[in-house]
């Protein structure tokens, strides 16, 4: 099969994609430094870095006749429940969808996958889903619709995804069967890369051990050192609340005296200086700077490289850009074993 990824980022989901058998001709990104992270990555695939509203048939190649699928997400900070700001039809991007729309009937593609947070089902009442699922119906396709969390296939992360899946042909899928190993732990991810100090800025490194879950194993391959081990240089009275939160723990194990500058800290949602488990699977890797994860033994946020472990990214993924960029890129993605998932599945049933 054939694919076309729009609203790409920096390629989660064309990774799984590829690794479902998938070829993907060309993505969509508007976003220069996500777009040159997919380049790096996906040399096979044409990369449009533009934005989706002035992209026209003109822009993209002819496919094959092959059976493809059309997939992606668009933005969604919008419809995400921890964002209370901007969470309604006000927000101009939240109403990105029917651009997909505008590609849906453009190309005509066998199935569409789409693709966004769990919070779209509640932004308005679920306005927004209940008219994704229109326009498929309206276009001619059947739709099936899961909210699936990624940790049940494979990823050491509880995340849950929205997918709508589409069938021009009018086939009716089932929920895509879980994994039958069990829970990918932090430990199982990460506990093979490199202990870093904070502001860790040295890119390439050596493993620190050998692999010690077949999770790791599948990640490294046959590498011998991987990139991206940069970590955000935190002041030091930012380091100095670290040693006091337990793994599982969060801001409200620091001290009174060390949180002084928040204005009202019994608003802070709990994530913000959250401490992993070692022994289970991480929560949601997002926004770096919301979230504020901290590693599971060292009194430091993330690197790179672990948050994408966390996602699922193979190691010889490189991401591109600043640190800043490269966070985004990460904490913004689909995790690819969750996507392969969704994409043998719908193999599965042609």
């Amino acid at each position: 099969m054939q694919a076309v990824d729009i609203f790409s980022g920096a390629g989660g989901m064309s990774v799984g994609a590829a690794l479902a058998g998938i070829e993907v001709k060309y993505a969509i990104e508007s976003d220069p430094h996500a777009a040159a992270t997919y380049r790096v990555n996906h040399p096979e695939t044409l990369v449009l870095n533009k934005d989706i509203r002035k992209v026209t048939d003109s822009d993209m190649p002819s496919l094959s006749a092959a059976p493809f699928i059309l997939f992606g997400g668009p933005p969604c900070q919008g419809f995400s429940t921890s964002n209370q700001k901007t969470r309604s039809s006000d927000n101009a991007n939240n109403w990105l969808f029917l651009e997909y729309m505008r590609f849906v009937k453009l190309l005509e593609p066998d199935w569409v996958v789409f693709e966004n947070v769990k919070g779209l089902k509640e932004t308005e009442g679920g306005v927004f889903l209940k008219s994704i699922q229109e326009s498929f119906k309206k276009l001619k396709y059947k739709t099936s619709t899961f909210v699936l969390n990624a940790s049940e296939y494979g990823v050491p992360q509880r995340r849950e995804r929205l997918f709508v899946i589409g069938s021009r042909k009018g086939k009716v899928l089932s929920e895509p069967l879980k994994s039958k190993e069990g829970a990918v732990t932090v430990d199982d991810a990460i506990g093979d890369l490199p202990f870093l100090d904070n502001g860790a800025n040295v890119n390439v490194l050596p493993y620190r051990t050998s692999p010690h879950s077949r999770f790791a194993t599948l990640m490294r391959g046959e590498l011998e050192s991987c990139a991206n081990h940069l970590i955000t240089r935190n002041a030091q009275h930012i380091l100095s609340r670290y040693p006091h939160v337990p793994q599982g723990g969060n801001w409200e194990n620091i001290p009174d005296e060390l949180m002084k500058n928040y204005a009202d800290k019994t608003r802070c949602h709990t994530g913000i200086y959250h401490r992993l488990y070692a022994d289970k699977p991480s929560i949601v890797v997002g926004n770096f700077r919301k979230n504020m994860l901290i590693h599971p033994w060292q009194d430091r946020g993330l690197s790179i490289r672990e948050a994408a472990r966390l996602q699922s990214f193979p190691d010889h993924y490189e991401f591109q850009g600043t640190i800043g960029f490269q966070q985004q890129q990460v904490g913004n993605a689909v995790p690819p074993l969750l996507a392969e998932a969704v994409f043998k599945h719908i193999i599965m049933s042609i």
